[in-house]
């Protein structure tokens, strides 16, 4: 929670969720390392495998993405 005074300046779902939405759109740009070193090894499964876990984190961003934008539009879900 953010606060100046006795006032939040946003709520503490809010900052759940930025939070959140932080540490998934850190987790798809390091893939892009892990990537990168699979391939440098010739690693091609463990390329795929990294592949698929960033789309994954990409496509959990997006729906943390979408749950924020709903709570700060309405104040909840």
């Amino acid at each position: 929670m953010v606060t100046t005074g006795n006032a939040k300046a946003i709520s503490d779902l809010e900052y759940n969720l930025l939070a959140v939405l932080k540490n998934k759109s850190e987790a798809v740009q390091i893939y892009n390392t892990y990537i990168q070193d699979a391939q440098k090894t010739g690693s091609q499964p463990c390329v795929e495998l990294f592949q698929q876990l960033q789309q994954e984190e990409l496509k959990q961003a997006q729906r943390v993405r979408q749950h924020l934008q709903e709570v700060m539009q309405k104040g909840k879900m």
